[in-house]
């Protein structure tokens, strides 16, 4: 794997925004759970309404607790900017959402995330907007469903259950050459292993939720890009629709983020041995993670990826829902919930997001389960995985 350059962390972690001169010297940032600002000059509060992007004027938009994550999460996705939203889908809606008008069409990875293809399905066309689905694996594939209309293009890469990556750089370059917009869900690399504005892309999205947080008792989505496209959404989407985050939640956020790199580094440590082993079961019979060489796109994702961690995908050689169903309610120390990125190991099957009746054992997608290597020690979640799979 070639070197990717890094930016540096330990300075954009415990100290980027962080003026304790401001706060008493505090060495962790108070929460300033205020709704609104005070002045003393009427010029300076004409100024706020003019600007609310330029101060604190009413913390629907600004707030100093959150500026400082906001910060943070701009240096680590080497943007110039960043918004922060009380979740990943209200990130994705006001990217998505500024920058498309009625007439317009959308290209986008098939089968995106939930609420992205709800989105696309359900409110957009209301108002005109269309959407085409590729799979997006080619910078060919993009050209092709790329009409005279089309105005933006959505990316998940890798996504979050088969992993499957698009060329980000090449992909970039072509939109860039059609004035079309790119957002990328940057959810499973975060910015530690994925940098996609070094690769051309416009705004990048992260569910904060997840590996920021790292502790599974918040919400939170970013975006990031160029500071006129965030200036953009924020003075229409951001402030229109009240989605961003609030004080107590983004100060969660701060304090996650300072163990990031130690806790990615731990859980992508940990997530190898759970593989090695899984990969030598007799009643396992695929295993997809990004970074292993039997990856369809292992070279793909060596060269934009700088390392993968936790969330990878298990198919059993018994074919039927029923085994799913028995593994998965077997699992001891697995938690069997949706999301990943917490201190806690999870496990999640495809099947449950399906009625029973359309289940197809023919259908691989179908017996996914999706299994998230969390902090605790791999030969403890090892010796649970085993015993799961041998009660089958």
């Amino acid at each position: 794997m070639k070197p990717f350059p890094k930016p540096d962390w330990s300075a954009i972690l415990n100290e980027m925004g962080e003026t304790r001169e401001d706060y008493f010297r505090a060495v962790s940032p108070p929460i300033v759970q205020s709704s609104n600002f005070a002045f003393k000059k009427v010029d300076d509060l004409r100024q706020a309404f003019a600007d609310e992007m330029g101060g604190y004027l009413y913390s629907r938009g600004l707030n100093p607790t959150v500026d400082i994550l906001r910060k943070k999460l701009a240096a680590l996705d080497g943007a110039e900017d960043a918004l922060v939203f009380n979740s990943g889908a209200a990130a994705i809606f006001a990217g998505v959402l500024a920058n498309v008008k009625s007439g317009d069409h959308i290209v986008s990875v098939k089968a995106p995330y939930t609420w992205v293809q709800k989105m696309f399905d359900v409110i957009l066309p209301r108002f005109g907007v269309t959407t085409s689905y590729i799979d997006g694996k080619t910078v060919d594939q993009w050209k092709e469903a790329t009409q005279p209309n089309t105005t933006f293009y959505y990316l998940e890469s890798p996504n979050s259950w088969d992993y499957s990556l698009q060329p980000l750089r090449e992909v970039a370059s072509f939109a860039k050459s059609k004035n079309i917009v790119t957002l990328i869900d940057n959810s499973y690399c975060t910015p530690y292993f994925q940098r996609p504005i070094e690769l051309g892309i416009d705004l990048v999205m992260q569910t904060a939720t997840k590996y920021i947080s790292g502790h599974s008792d918040t919400l939170g989505g970013v975006l990031s890009g160029s500071a006129a496209q965030v200036r953009k959404i924020f003075e229409s989407e951001y402030l229109n629709i009240g989605s961003g985050i609030q004080p107590f939640n983004a100060w969660l956020l701060i304090r996650g983020l300072r163990t990031l790199p130690m806790r990615l580094e731990r859980i992508e440590r940990s997530t190898q041995v759970v593989l090695d082993h899984l990969k030598k079961h007799p009643k396992v019979e695929k295993l997809i993670f990004p970074l292993d060489p039997s990856f369809p796109q292992y070279e793909l994702a060596l060269s934009q990826m700088r390392g993968a961690c936790g969330l990878f995908t298990l198919v059993l050689k018994d074919r039927s829902m029923e085994s799913i169903v028995r593994f998965c309610e077997s699992l001891r120390h697995f938690l069997m919930a949706v999301s990943w990125g917490g201190h806690e190991s999870l496990v999640i099957p495809k099947c449950a997001g399906m009625d029973p009746k359309g289940y197809d054992p023919d259908q691989i997608e179908h017996r996914y389960i999706r299994i998230y290597v969390g902090l605790e020690e791999p030969e403890h979640l090892i010796a649970d995985l085993d015993q799961a799979l041998e009660g089958l």
